[in-house]
């Protein structure tokens, strides 16, 4: 689709390059893990790799809109590998990943400058979108977690 060309990096991919594929989620059996759709938000920009003694630390770059939706320990996907968020600033996450992930997937191929389809956590997009609501609709805030027992 010409979307789907125009927001990701399979613009650019080359017969025999490496990709990512996973199995989707089937509900009628225990969820263990991260809930991701397939969909691409953004790209992302590698800045920094660190080999960290037994992970490889990877800090991306993403838009300001996209970066919103990132959430420290939550989810996020990064060329179709389901991740976890260990570092959050203004301008960039860090994803922590063990070498069995690295192995098995294109992110031992990947370098500095790079660029990532990344996916931010839907559960965190609905929150999102839900806190910042139009004017008209109740806000949620301290006052409303408190009348509705919350705190």
């Amino acid at each position: 689709m010409k979307e789907s060309l125009n927001k990701t990096t399979f613009k650019d991919i080359k017969k025999g390059d490496a990709v990512n594929l996973e199995r989707a989620l089937s509900l009628d059996k225990r969820l263990d893990g991260h809930i991701v759709q397939g969909h691409v938000d953004s790209l992302g920009k590698i800045i920094e790799i660190k080999n960290i003694d037994n992970f490889v630390e990877y800090k991306i770059s993403i838009n300001e809109d996209s970066l919103k939706e990132v959430v420290y320990k939550g989810s996020i996907a990064i060329d179709g590998i389901s991740l976890t968020v260990s570092q959050v600033t203004d301008t960039y996450f860090k994803v922590s990943i063990i070498p069995t992930t690295i192995n098995n997937t294109n992110l031992k191929s990947k370098k500095v400058g790079d660029l990532v389809n990344v996916e931010t956590d839907i559960i965190g997009k609905y929150i999102f979108k839900y806190l910042n609501k139009s004017e008209d609709k109740e806000k949620i805030d301290m006052n409303f977690l408190k009348e509705n027992g919350f705190y």
